[in-house]
């Protein structure tokens, strides 16, 4: 069996969607070769095979880079694998680094702000290490058009987007529970999930959204799911959970807001099967973008529809009329209206939790895997063509 470095920062027990990601990439990747896991201290606890994997301090991020680098030359002289797979774009810089010094392949996964991040430091030394990796997957067709105006050869890059549970939605039941533990009663529940940072245009939506709603529906509650990153490639995020509690406070919205913070799968799960709507109202940033919006794909494996602005990677995320709306960016309105329209007459859409789901299932795990492998045994291919 072939052997490969799958480096990554991003990895169990660090918590977050690109964290869950790497580890379903690492358990498809082992499915097809021996992974030689390089990774944050504390992933072994995740990991069966200890003999297979050397860990790093995550933070701050310049110590994981010198020991991910370190560890992962060393791997390349004792094991000499085929290929290192880069879990992201910080990854990439000891991958290339320690590939080129060990004549080793690299492969490097991107999201959106791998790519576009403003930070000089990263433009200037993280970037240009990216672009002497061999190959790209990318999570969404924007991003590999990102890719490809930094000067990533388009024929090289491959689209893999990420990957999703299929919930067995019996399990948990008719979500009373979960609606007693939060008080939220018969109330109709908007939901928002996700780190909480400027892009994700909360503070936009309880100013010129959530007003219009709760117009209409009083009792609406907004459900926030979500801390502050701890840090970002993007940099510092400012006190953005203070902003939303000041912002909510002088709009008198105090009742239609639920602040959750980070929970387990199980109270998401549950979130997500009790709610009436999934609400993704991101912004365009210079310098920053979703990359995909991973979590509508997750709503709608839970047969719950989202209604998002069709920003960065977020149109492969979600299909209008199938598992929700795409609205233009910074329309707000027209979000207002879609909103509200479901909320007051649900039965009159052709989106339902079925067709939710249906969705969903091309982003199934064993989907998303299947696509990987395949794209690794090309990647092979083009490299020992090449030589």
């Amino acid at each position: 069996m072939e052997k490969i470095i799958y480096l990554t920062r991003n990895f169990p027990p660090m918590q977050g969607g690109m964290e869950r990601l790497n580890f379903h990439i690492y358990q498809e990747l082992r499915t097809q070769y021996e992974v030689l896991l390089v990774g944050p201290k504390g992933a072994e606890a995740f990991v069966g095979d200890s003999s297979h994997i050397q860990t790093c301090p995550p933070l701050p991020v310049w110590r994981f880079l010198i020991s991910s680098f370190w560890k992962t030359w060393r791997l390349i002289q004792k094991r000499r694998p085929s290929f290192i797979f880069a879990g992201s774009g910080v990854a990439a810089l000891p991958a290339v680094l320690a590939g080129r010094l060990g004549g080793v392949p690299v492969l490097t996964y991107l999201h959106g702000l791998d790519i576009i991040a403003r930070s000089h430091l990263y433009q200037n030394i993280f970037l240009p290490a990216i672009r002497r990796s061999q190959g790209w997957l990318v999570n969404s067709r924007n991003t590999r058009r990102l890719a490809i105006n930094a000067g990533m050869p388009a024929e090289k890059i491959e689209i893999l987007h990420p990957g999703t549970d299929l919930p067995d939605v019996a399990e948990f039941g008719d979500g009373k529970a979960f609606r007693g533990r939060i008080g939220a009663g018969g109330r109709p529940i908007l939901l928002s999930v996700g780190r909480l940072t400027r892009r994700k245009g909360l503070l936009e939506f309880v100013d010129r959204v959530l007003p219009a709603i709760v117009l209409r529906k009083p009792d609406v509650l907004l459900v926030v799911i979500g801390s502050e990153p701890v840090q970002s490639v993007a940099g510092a995020t400012g006190a953005i959970e203070r902003k939303l509690h000041e912002r909510i406070t002088q709009r008198g919205f105090d009742g239609n807001v639920l602040f959750l913070g980070n929970v387990d799968d199980r109270t998401l799960s549950e979130a997500f099967l009790t709610s009436q709507l999934h609400v993704f109202p991101l912004l365009e940033l210079p310098g920053d973008v979703e990359g995909f919006g991973m979590v509508a794909v997750e709503a709608a494996a839970h047969g719950l529809p989202t209604v998002a602005f069709a920003s960065g990677g977020v149109p492969d995320s979600v299909e209008t009329g199938v598992s929700g709306w795409l609205i233009q960016p910074e329309d707000y309105p027209a979000m207002a209206e879609a909103i509200v329209r479901h909320l007051l007459a649900p039965d009159t859409s052709t989106i339902t939790p079925g067709s939710c789901r249906r969705f969903a299932e091309q982003f199934a795990w064993p989907c998303l895997g299947k696509k990987l492998t395949g794209f690794c045994r090309q990647f092979l291919g083009r490299i020992q063509m090449a030589e």
